[in-house]
């Protein structure tokens, strides 16, 4: 009869005897899933311990009769999920501790349940979606977006790469959309998201004005070169204040992010997402063995003085050799789906 009793309550109402808030709320409404990511103070920042409480989650729902559909949000009025917690993964990387490999190996398996996921899997992207959020809803079958929706793969700013299946969606948004927003970190909001691809419906509260179709047709020739040098050259030469501000932006990036990220759209455009994780995941440890992203991470996140020096400092430092040795395989170390 215990049992009985338990059964009828939300999963969150059994673990409120702790005094800390979940950090996940996982709890069933008739026959859905809703799975709510509960750190509003940190704008639902993803770690380690919210992804093991989510996937075997997900596993339980896809195989079981009682659900029919998933739905996941964040809580608060900020965000969705403003991406992963990559302060802790660089603190782990400096004194070798597992954390480094542990929560991208752990984030892109969960990327790739997503998108394979034999149910009907809904993000409500209200609010800031980047990185790691955008990994957790956009390999999903429905992603809604409304007005307060600011999407962005911000990772170039901070020595890494558009990672969690970014080698996957971006190279098939339109033109070369998905380059531009890989490589300047661009942020789209509100029913632009729904425009870009990136959500598959906006729900209306307000009516908002049409930037993005105006910006397609510029992005697509400005990014068309098939190297980072190539970009900047017609950026320049363009001379609008679109392409000067754009310019001004890659600047501000680490150029071995950026010319990481131009191979791996490239490449990602003719793989799976299984192949493109796998590539990631590769390139997330060429990351975590160079100087760029701590580095990022300490001018963006921890000191906040936005000056990183990036090393090497320009384009034309970063060799082809280099960029080639952060695809290689990882051996036995790979990530295995």
């Amino acid at each position: 009869s215990m049992l009985r009793v338990f059964a009828r309550f939300p999963v969150s109402a059994l673990q409120m005897s702790s005094h800390a808030e979940p950090e996940v709320l996982l709890e069933k409404v008739g026959r859905t899933g809703v799975i709510t990511m509960n750190r509003p103070k940190v704008l639902n920042a993803l770690n380690l311990t919210m992804i093991r409480q989510i996937y075997p989650q997900l596993k339980k729902w896809e195989s079981d009769n009682e659900t029919d559909i998933v739905i996941i949000k964040g809580a608060g009025d900020k965000a969705f999920c403003a991406g992963g917690d990559i302060r802790a993964v660089t603190e782990a990387g400096k004194v070798g501790d597992s954390l480094a490999q542990d929560f991208f190996r752990e984030e892109y398996i969960l990327n790739n349940a997503i998108g394979s996921y034999r149910k009907p899997y809904i993000a409500l992207i209200d609010g800031i979606t980047m990185g790691g959020g955008v990994g957790l809803s956009v390999h999903g079958l429905f992603r809604v977006a409304t007005e307060k929706t600011l999407f962005a793969m911000p990772e170039t700013a901070i020595g890494l790469f558009p990672d969690v299946g970014g080698g996957y969606f971006l190279p098939r948004l339109q033109g070369k959309l998905g380059l531009f927003l890989a490589l300047t970190g661009f942020r789209l909001k509100g029913r632009d998201v729904q425009r870009a691809g990136v959500a598959t419906h906006f729900v209306e509260s307000k009516k908002v004005p049409c930037e993005l179709s105006v910006q397609v047709l510029e992005v697509r020739g400005l990014f068309s070169a098939s190297s980072v040098e190539g970009i900047v050259k017609n950026l320049k030469t363009d001379g609008s204040e679109f392409a000067k501000k754009q310019t001004e932006t890659l600047s501000k990036m680490s150029p071995t992010s950026l010319k990481i990220t131009l191979k791996q759209l490239q490449a990602g455009a003719a793989l799976s997402l299984q192949d493109v994780l796998v590539m990631e995941y590769r390139l997330s440890q060429a990351c975590m063995r160079g100087c760029d992203f701590y580095e990022g991470v300490r001018a963006v996140l921890v000191d906040k003085d936005q000056n990183p020096k990036w090393n090497p400092s320009t384009l034309e430092e970063v060799s082809n050799q280099m960029v080639e040795q952060c695809f290689s395989s990882l051996g036995e170390k790979d990530l295995t789906l």
